[in-house]
């Protein structure tokens, strides 16, 4: 008795709609997503249950790392540019335009401004590399801190100040950056967290 033969079917399968949904997921995911801004040094906010955000534009952001040291960062060019010639004109250091060009790109800036000439020399990578060591002075004898804040008020009074600190970063100098706003009469500020997962008892 002979075999029956079972008709072999075809096993290609057609990924043209797999791959259309592909595209369309990636593009969707490359549109909407926002870049993280680099920061000289990585710090562990600490954890809270607000889930209020702050704005996506006309913020400054103050960056304190573990070890106190101070950072900021403004999110349009021109206030860069103006803030850094208020900040110059107040503590007698001009920029030419090369210096102010270089700056006007940084993403994060922590210099003490007698240091930013040099700084701004350097190239890009090596910028990076020692931004980490350097940060802006609070202390009370020469707090360019005061200073920075001021200028950047005065070029854009829409600027919501946000401060991220380190969860270890000692209470001394976020007391310190906080009575350094109230001298400025800056009582409005956030606070940037990680939110914090309650456990379900």
């Amino acid at each position: 008795m002979s075999k029956v033969k079972l008709a072999r079917k075809s096993t290609l399968i057609d990924m043209t709609a797999m791959s259309d949904v592909t595209v369309l997921l990636l593009t969707f995911f490359m549109l909407t997503s926002t870049f993280v801004k680099k920061e000289p040094v990585q710090v562990t906010t600490p954890g809270s249950v607000s889930e209020i955000k702050i704005p996506d534009t006309n913020i400054l952001q103050i960056l304190i790392d573990p070890t106190g040291k101070v950072f900021m960062s403004l999110d349009k060019q021109k206030d860069m540019i103006e803030t850094l010639s208020k900040v110059g004109d107040e503590l007698g250091v001009s920029f030419t335009e090369e210096e102010i060009r270089k700056f006007k790109i940084q993403k994060t800036f922590g210099v003490p401004i007698k240091s930013m000439k040099q700084y701004l020399a350097l190239p890009a990578e090596k910028q990076d590399a020692i931004l980490k060591d350097y940060g802006i002075p609070t202390d009370s004898l020469d707090n360019q801190f005061k200073t920075w804040v001021k200028a950047a008020r005065a070029t854009n009074q829409e600027l919501r100040i946000a401060i991220k600190a380190d969860s270890n970063t000692p209470y001394k100098v976020i007391k310190d950056v906080m009575t350094s706003l109230q001298d400025l009469r800056e009582n409005r500020y956030n606070l940037i967290t990680s939110l914090k997962v309650e456990s379900v008892k």
